[in-house]
């Protein structure tokens, strides 16, 4: 839904802003078919994944004991050193797996994209599929494109949180 609000509400409105404000600060004019629909669906799945990547951030930095931050302190260690050296190697355990997570489902919300028409994987199957008739062929291999995006992430992740583990 969000796909979409962005792509044809929110897209439009922040074009009428802007001729607004242009027309006193001499910026040039701009219509809305201007923005490309891929765009348009990047900001969608930044403005939908922003808010669960800041999230796990958060519960990440807020995981690491309070005791690891005063020693850092009592050390002498300032604050960007405090957070390079004991503060981010210690949340970075943490919010791995989430974060993966995250970027898996990005992944396969991607996909979604090809609602606005943007050309990824499943707008050129669908593109294909059309052209051929072949329906099953050619979405099951659109099927095990993405199977294949999303076990090989995985299993990129696992391999990096096992070497943090160790």
């Amino acid at each position: 839904m969000l796909l979409l609000y962005v792509a044809f509400a929110a897209t439009p409105a922040v074009v009428m802003a802007w001729n607004w404000i242009g027309g006193w600060a001499g910026l040039p004019e701009l219509r809305a078919r201007d923005v490309p629909l891929l765009w348009r669906a990047v900001i969608a799945l930044t403005l939908a994944y922003s808010a669960f990547l800041a999230e796990v951030f958060r519960a990440g930095l807020a995981s690491v004991d309070r005791g690891q931050i005063e020693a850092a302190q009592a050390l002498g260690l300032g604050g960007w050193l405090r957070f390079r050296f004991i503060v981010f190697p210690q949340a970075f355990r943490t919010i791995l797996p989430p974060l993966g997570n995250d970027f898996v489902a990005m992944v396969k919300d991607s996909s979604l994209v090809s609602v606005l028409g943007v050309a990824d994987v499943t707008q050129l199957g669908k593109v294909t599929a059309a052209g051929n008739f072949r329906y099953f062929e050619t979405y099951n291999m659109v099927a095990l494109i993405y199977l294949t995006m999303t076990i090989g992430l995985s299993l990129l992740l696992r391999r990096l949180e096992k070497r943090l583990r160790s």
